[in-house]
């Protein structure tokens, strides 16, 4: 059995494929309620249910142990009522159903201040940066690309200054991008397409390279030239190596979100992850996390399904799906 599964280069079984992707999440979560809800795993604090003889001391009040232990010892010395507590872990990790919780009630709940947002306008308003932010990437990212790989003079012409600038981080230019564009979505997509583009370029220029060059000799022995030779050769022949890069780009995009929403502004889901940490509800913070990851990925799955339909031959695609 082992044996199959560790086959090199080898294709798995499609049930062996669901199991093992399938347990990819459930041991993450396995472990996470392992260490929620197993006492002596971690809990290295205690929940405070009965303050006791001790003044400073809350019902929900959360302390280190020792200092509990202190306490319980102190009042019992002195034959005061002794404070009760049980083990918990910090308040910045909260047990998983009560983020399964926070991620119903994030939906159905107004928001806590009159300034905040619910969960899906955050996450709509985010989606929206991504989009734009990605369209204007690729718009340019994907001709330069193609042109490069194509053409040595376009190469030579953009691939150095793109090399230099793509190890440049995107967000040092917000500032500039705040005195040019203002503190509302115009930075924040700036950002993205910075942080985007050049790795873009250079991505779809290596892969137009590795188009077969049988292909290109065979079309130019036919007579193809100049711009037929570019879009009926080239283009055609990179479309699905092209078609995965992006869906990787896109995925590049949303790491680019979170630090360009935090430029100036009251809106999108990285607002929302500050104002519910502000007020140190973390399981609406881990809600929101977990949500940005539900939609990239359902989305990487839509367009990796797409993909099958669209180029049915290759088999590269049809294994990402």
């Amino acid at each position: 059995m082992k044996t199959r599964w560790l086959q090199v280069l080898k294709p798995i079984a499609p049930r062996t494929q669901l199991v093992f992707g399938s347990m990819s999440f459930v041991l993450p979560i396995l472990l996470w309620c392992l260490v929620s809800y197993v006492p002596f795993v971690w809990h290295p604090q205690i929940l405070i249910t009965q303050p006791g003889s001790v003044e400073y001391l809350e019902p929900g009040m959360r302390m280190n142990r020792q200092a509990f232990e202190d306490e319980v010892a102190d009042a019992g010395n002195d034959d005061k009522a002794l404070p009760e507590g049980y083990p918990a872990n910090p308040i910045y990790l909260p047990a998983p159903h009560e983020v399964a919780m926070a991620l119903y009630t994030a939906f159905t709940t107004p928001p806590v201040s009159q300034d905040g947002q619910w969960l899906h306008q955050s996450l709509w308003h985010s989606i929206q940066i991504i989009f734009w932010g990605f369209v204007i990437s690729s718009a340019i990212g994907v001709p330069l690309g193609v042109l490069c790989g194509t053409f040595g003079i376009f190469s030579r012409l953009n691939e150095p200054f793109i090399e230099f600038f793509r190890y440049l981080p995107a967000p040092a230019f917000g500032a500039l991008a705040v005195a040019i564009l203002g503190i509302y979505d115009g930075p924040k997509i700036t950002i993205i397409v910075i942080g985007t583009l050049f790795q873009q370029v250079l991505i779809i220029a290596n892969t137009t390279r590795k188009l077969d060059v049988a292909l290109v000799e065979a079309a130019l022995t036919l007579g193809t030239r100049n711009a037929k030779l570019l879009t009926r050769v080239v283009i055609p022949g990179i479309l699905p190596d092209l078609y995965r890069d992006q869906r990787i780009l896109l995925g590049w995009a949303w790491t680019y979100l979170i630090v360009a929403e935090l430029i100036g502004t009251t809106s999108g889901i990285t607002w929302f992850i500050t104002l519910q940490a502000r007020y140190q509800h973390f399981a609406n913070v881990y809600a929101a996390i977990m949500m940005i990851g539900i939609i990239g990925l359902g989305i990487d799955m839509v367009l990796a399904l797409l993909g099958r339909w669209l180029f049915p031959w290759d088999r590269s695609l049809a294994k990402t799906a």
